[in-house]
């Protein structure tokens, strides 16, 4: 059964077109990874299909019979309600029916038998509704979903106070506690640690109804879908099984469609050359119109450009000293301590990842490191030789200059043509460049921040979950350029899989136990 048919369905921001008549049908049970690179319009497709953007043209039809779960970014969490009643906030139609029971309770002793009958079998068929949906475990499911996503700890706080990570994380509790029929889920990694991200795995494996899945952590997606849509040039393409027998299918389909191209080249062009040389003669001219006439059928193959990938190469200056950073019995946090007193040592050459779950105050490390936060207590030595860069985790972004313009004027010395290669060598083409910042997809912004990144003269680089939103081929060159890198530098990462080659020491917070959840 369909839930969700798109049928010739095209869209475009300006002369940037990012749908050319797609189609796309989502059925009963199906768990879709939506993939392709950043800037192809996944992002995009999902809002059309949530009625935030209406299409240029195309119909989108949903099966009226399912409930759809989204996660909005922009509910409002009002002040005065904590996190766990606004979670509960998803069992709310049997909060209503429990509610309906005691009151017919308490209206029972007044009515005749003849109503009293009724109403007591109203009160069984609501009771047999409570029962079947186990409304006496909401609190044990609301615990369970906490402590599967690492937010048990932010239960009893104001939702109004949470900051942007930890906002993201309850959205995604409340959506998944609503068990919809579909669930449409963007990139619901981002701001889980290791053990998080493992248990929304499981539970996406052995979810009973259908999703739509955005993700570019590729072996996330392999052990929960077992539908691929692949965007690419403004084409949806329907791949069924999970995600490496996409990789091993596309590749076969890119090889077919390269012979199939050059047979058809070869075929074109003893067309064409037959027509030259014959069409003037007059006792060949009919066979070459009807040559002619073949050529003008023929249904020409295109064989696309390869998405462009981008190269990172890191600036750098010489670090004379030894020893980078020093702290004695530092204290961090904002209104109470995050940490128990840290005395750590940072020497020229080591790359350090901070690992562990979220809560712990990795960030806030960072920010304290930088001098961008006071800490509570304790002693920062830096050298005064340090050119830090870095690269915050999530910037509300939302300027209306040209990426151009912005780059430009932070880099006044380079030209403008030197300012576009720069940019280009990121993988942003010529429409990203031009176009305003706001309008760009959560990895191109990314490829931006990191372009201005990577023409900073430094010798240490600050990375705080750099690889959020890029795409496969990013990540990849990311790494590529971190493990080349020659200064020191302290990376924030959950994805093991990526710092896993390039760090030389582990700062794991939980076995050092200096922070407290």
């Amino acid at each position: 059964m369909s839930i969700l048919t798109i049928e010739n369905m095209s869209h475009s921001f300006g002369d940037r077109i990012l749908f050319n008549d797609v189609s796309f049908r989502l059925l009963k049970g199906e768990h879709i990874g939506l993939i392709g690179a950043n800037g192809e319009g996944k992002s995009t497709l999902m809002k059309i299909i949530t009625d935030q953007i209406l299409p240029d043209k195309g119909t989108i039809e949903w099966n009226n019979k399912f409930s759809i779960g989204y996660m909005d970014q922009l509910v409002d969490l009002k002040e005065g309600i904590d996190a766990l009643n606004f979670l509960k906030e998803a069992f709310a139609n049997l909060f209503n029916i429990e509610s309906k029971i005691n009151s017919l309770y308490i209206d029972i002793q007044n009515m005749s038998e003849k109503d009293m009958e009724k109403s007591l079998n109203k009160i069984a068929i609501m009771q047999e509704i409570l029962d079947k949906d186990d409304f006496y475990s909401i609190n044990s499911k609301i615990q369970a979903t906490a402590v599967g996503l690492g937010i048990k700890e932010l239960l009893d706080k104001d939702v109004s106070t949470l900051s942007g990570g930890q906002r993201t994380k309850i959205l995604l509790a409340k959506l998944l506690l609503q068990k919809p029929d579909i669930l449409l889920l963007d990139e619901p990694t981002n701001h889980l640690d290791e053990e998080h991200i493992e248990w929304l795995k499981n539970y996406l494996a052995n979810y009973e109804n259908a999703f739509i899945l955005i993700s570019h952590d590729n072996a996330f997606l392999n052990n929960v879908v077992n539908v691929v849509y692949h965007l690419e040039h403004k084409v949806l393409t329907r791949y069924e099984g999970n995600y490496d027998y996409f990789i091993k299918l596309y590749e076969i389909r890119k090889e077919q469609r390269l012979i199939e191209y050059k047979e058809q080249q070869n075929e074109i062009e003893k067309l064409e050359d037959y027509i030259r040389k014959n069409k003037a003669r007059a006792s060949t001219s009919k066979q070459a119109k009807s040559r002619e006439k073949k050529l003008n059928k023929i249904e020409r193959i295109e064989i696309k450009k390869e998405i462009i990938k981008p190269h990172f190469n890191f600036k750098t200056v010489k670090m004379p000293e030894s020893i980078i950073l020093e702290v004695s019995n530092l204290i961090i946090g904002y209104n109470r301590p995050l940490s128990k007193p840290l005395n750590l040592k940072m020497k020229r050459g080591q790359k350090i990842a901070v690992t562990g779950a979220n809560g712990l105050g990795k960030t806030t490390l960072l920010k304290t490191l930088l001098g961008m936060l006071k800490p509570i207590n304790g002693e920062i030595t830096l050298s005064e030789h340090r050119k830090i860069g870095y690269f915050e985790q999530e910037i509300a972004w939302n300027s209306t200059n040209s990426v151009l313009y912005d780059v430009w004027s932070e880099f006044p010395h380079l030209t403008q043509t030197e300012v576009r290669r720069e940019l280009a060598r990121c993988g942003l083409t010529r429409q990203h460049i031009d176009s305003p910042i706001n309008i760009l997809s959560g990895g191109e912004q990314a490829k931006v921040r990191l372009c201005k990144l990577i023409n900073e003269y430094t010798n240490v680089l600050v990375l705080d979950e750099p690889t959020n939103h890029l795409d496969i081929n990013a990540k990849n060159e990311l790494k590529r350029a971190l493990k080349e890198y020659e200064g020191s530098m302290i990376l924030v990462c959950h994805e093991s899989e990526f710092y896993k080659d390039i760090a030389t020491d582990i700062w794991n917070c939980e076995e050092w136990g200096c922070f407290r959840k």
